[in-house]
């Protein structure tokens, strides 16, 4: 599965933090991965 980390533009769609689940939603294909708004995670994985 790939991972993605904050900061990087992987385009629009569902991310999910690999460290507590929280989920973040990206509009368009210029919008940057923030730190994860619970827990502050790095890290991603897409979901949808």
């Amino acid at each position: 599965m790939q991972t993605y980390k904050t900061g990087e533009k992987p385009g629009n769609g569902i991310y999910k933090c690999t460290t507590c689940g929280q989920q973040v939603v990206l509009d368009a294909t210029t919008d940057t991965l923030p730190p994860c708004p619970k827990c502050s995670g790095t890290t991603y994985t897409k979901v949808g």
